[in-house]
């Protein structure tokens, strides 16, 4: 893909595909070590999308073994992740996480799961994902237009793509931030990955939170891979403070955000994720489904 095809035209919302169905996932708590009867598990608890069971490049036995016990259970593989700062100061620690996001992504082109996604990373001494300013700097797009470079080039993935997951005081915090990563990576093997929650860091951005959502989806779209599922409670303090709380229990727009999703030309699944127990996670998959449902939205 060229440059000039990332017109503001080419970035208009398209039109629902027939069904509109959306794939929703999570983590299971029963884990079994074959793949396929943990497929069946995730299809017990409703879901039809899973994060790729653990795994190394090569391994070959194992990689075909998941690949094909999801596929037997329509079950999607929708993301690798591998959570390591990127940005470490020490560089032969920085090497090492560079290494495992790159086997990261060398795992989900094996197992036809959808993305491997990790943060951009951190200048922050104590904190590997905490803020920093030097995290809103020139300097931080320009190492994470080189770790995507690196890590892409490096497998060449024929499948998956390589994403970073939007942080509120990290690059890219925004839809047009990411657009801007896109541009500048320039590889047909670099995607996006939605966490609205993850943006939603103003007074403005919590009350618009719906028009957030349609930006991200109307800018982003054709890029999307998979996508976070939580919700957002704002505890009064003296000063801001968001929680991460239950889908249902906050002030996420999640008529917007399924709508958006299942308008998409693709499949990209939406994963429960951060939640404290198995209790929480059905309440947030029924309560993911009842607003779908309302909306005229199916589960597949």
């Amino acid at each position: 893909m060229t440059r000039r095809q990332w017109t503001l035209t080419s970035l208009a919302a398209v039109a629902a595909p027939p069904g509109r169905r959306i794939r929703l996932g999570g983590p299971v708590f029963q884990r079994p070590a074959d793949p396929r009867e943990l497929a069946r598990e995730h299809r017990k608890l409703g879901y039809s999308a899973a994060y790729c069971p653990p795994a190394k490049p090569g391994d070959t036995a194992l990689l075909r073994a998941i690949e094909s016990g999801f596929q037997a259970e329509n079950v999607t593989l929708a993301e690798v992740g591998v959570w390591v700062n990127l940005l470490e100061a020490d560089p032969a620690a920085r090497k090492v996480n560079l290494q495992k996001v790159t086997e990261g992504l060398a795992v989900a082109d094996e197992t036809g799961t959808r993305c491997c996604v990790d943060i951009v990373g951190s200048y922050n001494p104590k904190y590997w994902d905490g803020p920093d300013p030097r995290n809103l700097t020139r300097a931080c797009f320009d190492a994470a237009v080189e770790n995507a470079r690196a890590i892409i080039d490096a497998v060449k993935p024929k499948r998956a793509k390589f994403s970073y997951e939007m942080m509120g005081w990290i690059v890219p915090d925004s839809p047009d931030s990411y657009l801007k990563l896109i541009r500048a990576v320039d590889r047909p093997g670099f995607g996006v990955h939605i966490d609205v929650c993850n943006i939603i860091c103003s007074p403005d951005r919590f009350y618009r939170n719906a028009s957030v959502i349609q930006e991200c989806f109307q800018k982003l779209g054709r890029w999307i891979l998979s996508c976070h599922a939580k919700d957002l409670e704002w505890v009064k303090e003296a000063n801001l403070h968001f929680i991460e709380v239950v889908p249902g229990r906050g002030q996420v727009d999640y008529k917007t955000y399924l709508n958006a999703l299942a308008s998409l030309p693709h499949e990209a699944p939406l994963m429960l994720e951060h939640l404290k127990s198995a209790g929480e996670y059905a309440e947030g998959a029924a309560y993911i489904k009842k607003t779908g449902a309302e909306a005229g939205l199916e589960f597949v």
